[in-house]
């Protein structure tokens, strides 16, 4: 056997242990193209998704107000986090095209899926909070707050805090 053909067999026992996890623990799957792990959204969990730098906000917030939750990270840059299922995004947060939210059926790549550009993976793993999916309003809230953050907060183009330092 190939060192190909092992790297495929384990990768294959992993994705088929992930999906048996999150099965048992009552998160639904759909089936994928190929080889993907995907969490059925719209009855179970919803899940938001964010650039990596709001999820580090969100992240920071949550932890603040002492709540641990599940999030995970794709290698395009950006962080997703379940939540408890049928909770809108208000008007603020639907303006940014950035903020997305998965409902209705929509499959959501999970760890330990493999893309073109790298892997999904556990920032924080559900296992870590027993597989609780948070309340929406928690996360909806955190979510809000650190878009809130970023638009109060100018950014300075690299250019300039490089002049800034001279």
């Amino acid at each position: 056997m190939s060192w190909w053909d092992s790297y495929r067999a384990v990768y294959g026992a992993e994705l088929r242990a992930a999906a048996r996890e999150y099965a048992d623990h009552g998160w639904p799957l759909v089936p994928g193209p190929g080889a993907d792990v995907l969490l059925a959204t719209g009855d179970v969990l919803d899940v938001v998704e964010v650039p990596a730098a709001i999820g580090r906000q969100v992240c920071r917030t949550l932890r603040e107000a002492g709540e641990v939750v599940p999030v995970a990270a794709t290698p395009q840059g950006t962080w997703w986090f379940p939540m408890t299922p049928r909770h809108a995004l208000p008007a603020e947060l639907s303006l940014h095209t950035d903020v997305v939210l998965h409902t209705d059926g929509i499959g959501v790549v999970a760890p330990p899926t493999e893309l073109p550009d790298g892997w999904v993976q556990w920032r924080v793993a559900p296992a870590r909070v027993g597989y609780r999916v948070p309340e929406a309003s928690v996360v909806v809230e955190a979510v809000s707050d650190a878009v809130r953050n970023r638009n109060a907060t100018p950014e300075v183009p690299v250019d300039e805090v490089a002049a800034l330092r001279r």
